[in-house]
């Protein structure tokens, strides 16, 4: 059987209200929780895309985890790599050279970092060579010295392929004239574009080993490490360390990339609290509907007292007319968040369309649509919060109702 004030509460949620404004006021906060909800699911799932595909960008690049040797090189790289590869998340691994300098072509200097690399095994650590513009990874071959340039650095540049750019490496070295700096020829054989501004108008890749005749070392600096889940970087990272001996040094992309996550993630709890607040402003209107629907009901809560209802019951009735419009405007929330969450590649480009103007402009930003990636976790967490400040909302105004006297309310009647 239903429970006695579970049909009440329906009843008086369902029934058509003597007072007009009332009903007004409870759509409304019915409205204003959906609202809520649906913006705070869309900014959070436009969030997570812009963190994933700002993280795939820069994974392009970048590798998953490296061992270096620090300043002398890594010793012995090639059973660094066998030991690495022995580990059943390891999937990709690539000896690197790397190193600071200055590229040179007329009037035009860049300061760039140059990393040495062997085009086969780079391939299986990091997806670059997906993102040539121009000429190709495998073109960098052993005492040619070509090099390949970010796009930003060939414009800053004004170089294309096939052009010379002069490489001026950092150690000097010693002549009966004084310390002069090191400078080698390089000539362009690929361009690259990976829409990240600290790639594409910072790194220079040149072969493994020219880059370590220009900086004078006698092996590689260290491997990149590619593994099957990314997410189990830090901890394949500290399986590997005590794995290696005390001269290795390893990180990973969380570490060597973190004050770009950790900002996101920053951004991502502040929009969560000030979106929340939005649920609460709406939560809070249900306050003052059910305050009014109480006064509204006065003699029907009296006429239920004189008939046996215990203030606890009458209490639980409007708990359950007001947790009813918060778990309506939840579910209504829910569903046209996730469907906007969905449909952002549509959504975006018909208001552009209608408005006349581009949210992200290509000569501004490097992502010209916005990305959307729905995390369910975080839609359960949203809806939770919103129920729970919906029942907050309905304690007061019920305790109220369960505070009426019958033969005050009566007496007038």
């Amino acid at each position: 059987m239903q429970p006695f004030e579970l049909f009440v509460g329906w009843r008086y949620t369902r029934a058509k209200r003597r007072n007009h404004f009332i009903s007004f006021i409870s759509f409304a906060s019915m409205a204003g929780i959906a609202l809520g909800i649906a913006a705070l699911i869309t900014v959070m799932s436009v969030m997570n895309g812009f963190e994933k595909e700002i993280r795939t960008r820069i994974l392009g690049v970048a590798s998953h985890i490296q061992v270096s040797g620090g300043d002398t090189g890594l010793k012995d790289w090639e059973q660094v790599a066998d030991l690495a590869r022995r580990h059943p998340e390891v999937i990709g691994t690539a000896p690197y050279v790397v190193g600071q300098g200055l590229v040179s072509t007329g009037p035009a200097v860049r300061g760039v970092y140059v990393r040495g690399i062997v085009p086969e095994l780079e391939a299986t650590v990091a997806d670059i060579g997906k993102h040539m513009v121009a000429g190709r990874m495998e073109d960098l071959r052993a005492g040619e010295f070509g090099i390949v340039l970010g796009v930003g650095l060939a414009r800053a540049l004004l170089v294309n392929v096939g052009d010379r750019i002069t490489v001026i490496a950092p150690q000097g070295q010693v002549t009966p004239a004084g310390i002069v700096p090191r400078l080698k020829q390089f000539t362009v054989v690929g361009i690259f574009k990976v829409d990240h501004n600290e790639y594409d108008s910072g790194l220079a890749m040149a072969r493994l080993e020219d880059a370590q005749i220009l900086y004078r070392l006698a092996g590689p600096s260290g491997v990149r490490l590619k593994i099957k889940d990314l997410y189990r970087a830090p901890q394949v990272a500290r399986e590997l360390a005590r794995a290696l001996n005390e001269g290795a040094f390893v990180s990973d992309w969380t570490q060597q990339n973190a004050n770009y996550f950790r900002a996101i993630q920053i951004e991502k709890r502040m929009m969560f609290i000030i979106l929340t607040l939005i649920i609460a402003v709406a939560a809070f209107n249900l306050v003052s509907t059910l305050v009014m629907v109480v006064t509204d009901k006065h003699p029907d809560i009296a006429i239920l007292r004189t008939l046996g209802a215990s203030p606890g019951e009458v209490m639980r009735i409007f708990i359950v007319q007001g947790a009813l419009i918060g778990i309506v405007g939840t579910l209504a929330g829910v569903a046209l968040g996730v469907l906007l969450a969905l449909n952002i590649d549509v959504v975006v480009p018909a208001i552009e369309r209608a408005f006349g103007f581009q949210i992200l402009s290509a000569e501004v930003y490097y992502i010209t649509e916005l990305p959307s990636d729905i995390h369910w976790r975080d839609v359960w967490l949203v809806a939770a919060v919103s129920l729970a400040l919906a029942f907050l909302a309905t304690l007061y105004p019920s305790w109220r109702a369960s505070r009426v006297n019958p033969a005050e309310s009566l007496r007038y009647e």
